[in-house]
């Protein structure tokens, strides 16, 4: 008889993609364990295929007209599991947790939670995420070793280019502060195209920012460029990233999955708390910031309106730190 662990993913990629040191600890403690995985598409899409995926569901109780109805129903189609943790810290994924019935129930503590389920550990939130991920999972075990924890891990294979292969991202989801400056990553592509081809990666949503940098290439007199942004499913997303030989990248999903693919990396962090979220253990992963009096602030938008955690980081400074691990 296998056990059959219930898992439900945070909505955002760059998470999601954090939890996977958790979950290979689970599977490492739980050998005759089976996954099943709830999520965002996003987060589903990447995690999908772990080889102890049992079964994958797209959460989208938030659609319904009544999302407590719909969270009960998706909870009454999963059944009864042996251990059921959940990684986000809201209302509905605990309602997900107890309406299966599951006797062991994990989440952060919350009102929430503290009401509705089985262990509910206080976690210090001063430390990187992965590790706080990893203590929810462990938490109903005897115990585990805070300094194995392992690297992150995607089971999507690494396209192979037939030239070594740079990477863009110069987009970041959670909003415009997290976000450098097309002119300024396609200056730091220039100085390395000779060396390098290069991929401009983005999602739907940062078509226009992608188009930007490529306008500056092509002023810049760069023509080995390939422009993926939105062209990309999940799969393809983490297949190219994976395969290049060096990626430059904002504090995003896209900087994750490059550290899970132990990519070459420098990122660029500004409004956001990068002890908490900065590239979990990539040999080759270095951080480009500035100390502000102002940050992190953690706001999508520069609530001061000068931007200064970003602007006053140099395509130079960048370049200084491709130089270093290059």
């Amino acid at each position: 008889m296998y056990m059959k662990i219930l898992i439900i993913l945070p909505n955002w990629l760059g998470d999601a993609v954090m939890t996977t040191p958790a979950i290979e600890l689970l599977a490492l403690h739980y050998p005759n364990a089976k996954f099943t995985f709830v999520g965002s598409f996003v987060s589903i899409e990447a995690l999908k295929h772990h080889p102890l995926c049992e079964k994958a569901v797209v959460d989208e109780t938030k659609k319904a007209k009544n999302r407590l109805i719909a969270t009960y129903k998706l909870a009454k189609e999963l059944g009864e599991f042996s251990l059921a943790i959940t990684f986000r810290n809201q209302l509905h994924s605990s309602l997900l947790l107890r309406f299966t019935n599951t006797v062991v129930c994990c989440a952060r503590q919350s009102w929430h939670s503290m009401f509705l389920l089985s262990h509910t550990p206080k976690i210090p939130t001063n430390q990187h995420l992965v590790k706080q991920y990893a203590e929810l999972a462990m938490v109903d075990t005897d115990g585990y070793d805070k300094n194995t924890i392992p690297p992150l891990k995607l089971y999507i294979e690494a396209k192979k280019f037939d030239k070594p292969t740079l990477g863009i991202n110069a987009g970041a989801t959670y909003g415009s502060a997290k976000r450098w400056y097309p002119e300024r990553f396609a200056k730091v592509a220039s100085e390395f195209s000779d060396r390098y081809d290069i991929i401009i990666f983005g999602g739907p949503n940062e078509v226009e920012m992608a188009k930007d940098i490529e306008q500056n290439l092509i002023s810049l007199g760069v023509k080995n460029y390939t422009n993926l942004a939105g062209k990309t499913t999940i799969d393809e997303l983490c297949s190219n990233i994976g395969g290049c030989s060096l990626f430059i990248t904002n504090d995003s999903g896209p900087m994750h999955i490059a550290s899970a693919y132990q990519v070459p990396t420098v990122a660029i962090f500004g409004p956001t708390r990068y002890k908490e979220t900065s590239q979990w253990m990539n040999k080759k992963g270095v951080i480009v910031r500035h100390e502000m009096e102002c940050s992190p602030c953690m706001k999508r938008e520069c609530p001061l309106k000068h931007h200064e955690c970003m602007k006053s980081i140099t395509a130079d400074e960048v370049i200084l730190k491709v130089d270093q691990i290059i």
